[in-house]
């Protein structure tokens, strides 16, 4: 992060001086980035190509400063894009232009299968890390499945803050009856990077699981999305025992439902 740094710490683009050298470090990392590829330049670098002349003042440099080089690309997707903007030398179209491609990067990540067959775990999370990822406040899903495990529906039901997402029940199910869903999966994310189910968590899933039983649909798992990592509650044993039972081979990790 020390060399994107040093390789930006001339005045923004546009300004009255070290405009040219700025302007030939971004040529310099364009010219890097056709011949090495895009995963040669640094965090600094990628966002410096972004950073198209302006107005005068750092700019990239406050960014990096206050954000990039304190929790990295994260701080900023997390970041409000009203504070960004507010920035000495950032802006709403500087602000768009990286949260555009910050969002980009996210979609092209994610499983290009409209209909996947998830079968384990380890398989939500890789489907749910692009989405979930770096959000700036928690969200629940319910993945809805048809007795070939094919996943038939992605519903968000609920949004909350940085550390809680209140879930009502009726909208849990009113997704899951509408995908006409066999199956489901809960998962939610936790915005610190930490996927340690809470209490609450624990206390909602089985709440969620004696309605499910009722209905007469299978609660699969519920995955908490974390930072690079992911905690299966199935695979944690912390499922109701009617829902462990007929799947204990997922009890370890890698097994399948």
């Amino acid at each position: 992060m020390e060399q994107g740094g040093e390789a930006w710490a001339g005045s923004g683009e546009g300004g009255s001086t070290g405009g040219g050298s700025v302007r030939a470090r971004t040529e310099d990392a364009r010219e890097r980035l056709f011949r090495l590829g895009a995963e040669a330049l640094t965090d600094l670098e990628l966002l410096g190509l972004l950073w198209t002349e302006g107005p005068r003042g750092a700019g990239l440099k406050d960014v990096a400063e206050g954000g990039l080089t304190r929790g990295g690309l994260k701080a900023l997707v997390q970041e409000d894009p009203r504070t960004l903007c507010a920035r000495r030398g950032v802006g709403p179209a500087r602000t768009s232009r990286l949260l555009a491609a910050l969002e980009l990067g996210r979609r092209a990540q994610r499983s290009p299968e409209r209909r996947p067959r998830l079968r384990t775990p380890k398989d939500i999370h890789a489907y749910l890390a692009p989405t979930l990822g770096g959000l700036r406040r928690e969200v629940f899903h319910v993945l809805c499945f048809n007795p070939r495990n094919v996943l038939v529906h992605d519903a968000r039901v609920a949004e909350g803050t940085l550390s809680a997402c209140p879930v009502d029940p009726r909208e849990v199910f009113a997704a899951t009856l509408s995908a006409r869903a066999t199956a489901i999966v809960l998962a939610h994310n936790h915005p610190s990077g930490d996927p340690e189910p809470s209490v609450q968590d624990v206390g909602l899933t089985e709440h969620l699981a004696r309605a499910a039983g009722l209905l007469g649909v299978k609660l699969l798992d519920h995955v908490v999305v974390g930072d690079g990592a992911y905690v299966s509650m199935l695979e944690r044993g912390l499922l109701p025992d009617s829902e462990r039972e007929g799947r204990r081979k997922c009890g370890t990790p890698g097994g399948g439902w």
